[in-house]
């Protein structure tokens, strides 16, 4: 049932079939109402770029939150600016943290035209910097290489796998005219968490490339979307069992993933009104955790 498991074109084509189950096709229409809602916010008229920004923020740090790595979002946004420095050495946290805030912020720099691989190869370098050894970075697992990230969703396949099942996620991103980008997005997440094609840092990598997806196939060309809260939001546990349920390869399991990652959109979207309404009011962090 995953769309990476045959050849490129099935990908696209099974991602088209899923597009069609009823509750996907219903929460797919829930996502675009919702970000179609956002997009005519009063503050996007003028101040896309502000608000953009502030959603990285809140982006960037709901994504580590979900890696076990929590700053408060004042915080992340001082050291996004550069008005705070990193520790040196840096911590645990910090290191994942850094990461984060490198790959999320590098999602604005990318557009449709950009190469998929290109894509995928800077945000795994940025997100992965502090973590693996230089060698490693921007680049797929080598034959023998694993990846003991995420065993709580499933075993990461060998790295042959991994690289096939990544071939699936870049031409879901090359077809973001012909998948209905929700649809797209939700797959190459969950693809990328599943085959872990890189040594560490993929669902970091999953989560930027969610975001570029969805801002590059215009379901919010303003990038205000909080793509990364949407799945916050939930809770890390349904996060992580609704991924289980796709790593399984059933009907149900891939319905149960589709539905709350695409779901996770529409609470997105209402994250960045929140973002859009505080930049409109020049209330940005009174309310930050």
């Amino acid at each position: 049932m995953s769309p990476a498991q045959g050849s490129v074109p099935d990908a696209v084509r099974a991602a088209g079939e899923i597009a069609t189950w009823p509750a996907v096709a219903a929460a797919v229409d829930e996502s675009r109402q919702a970000c179609t809602a956002l997009r005519w916010h009063q503050a996007l008229r003028r101040r896309i770029p502000e608000a953009a920004a502030e959603s990285r923020v809140r982006g960037a740090a709901a994504s580590m939150e979900l890696e076990g790595a929590r700053l408060p979002v004042d915080v992340v946004r001082d050291l996004m600016r550069g008005a705070v420095g990193w520790h040196d050495p840096l911590d645990p946290v910090e290191r994942v943290a850094k990461g984060t805030i490198a790959a999320t912020a590098a999602t604005e720099s990318f557009t449709a035209a950009t190469a998929p691989l290109q894509v995928l190869a800077r945000l795994h370098l940025l997100a992965a910097a502090e973590l693996v050894p230089a060698e490693e970075l921007g680049r797929p697992r080598n034959d023998g290489e694993d990846c003991r990230e995420l065993l709580e969703v499933s075993p990461a396949p060998a790295a042959d796998e991994a690289r096939m099942r990544l071939r699936g996620v870049v031409a879901l991103m090359s077809a973001l005219d012909v998948v209905p980008v929700p649809v797209a997005a939700a797959l190459a997440h969950a693809e990328l968490v599943h085959s872990r094609p890189f040594t560490r840092a993929n669902g970091t990598v999953a989560r930027a490339v969610e975001r570029y997806i969805v801002r590059a196939g215009g379901l919010d060309p303003t990038g205000v979307a909080v793509t990364e809260a949407g799945h916050g939001e939930a809770g890390g546990a349904a996060y992580l069992g609704a991924l289980s349920g796709y790593a399984r390869g059933d009907r149900d399991g891939v319905t149960l993933w589709m539905t709350q990652a695409i779901g996770a959109l529409t609470r997105a979207a209402r994250e960045g009104e929140r973002v859009a309404d505080a930049v409109l009011a020049g209330k940005l962090g009174d309310s930050d955790g």
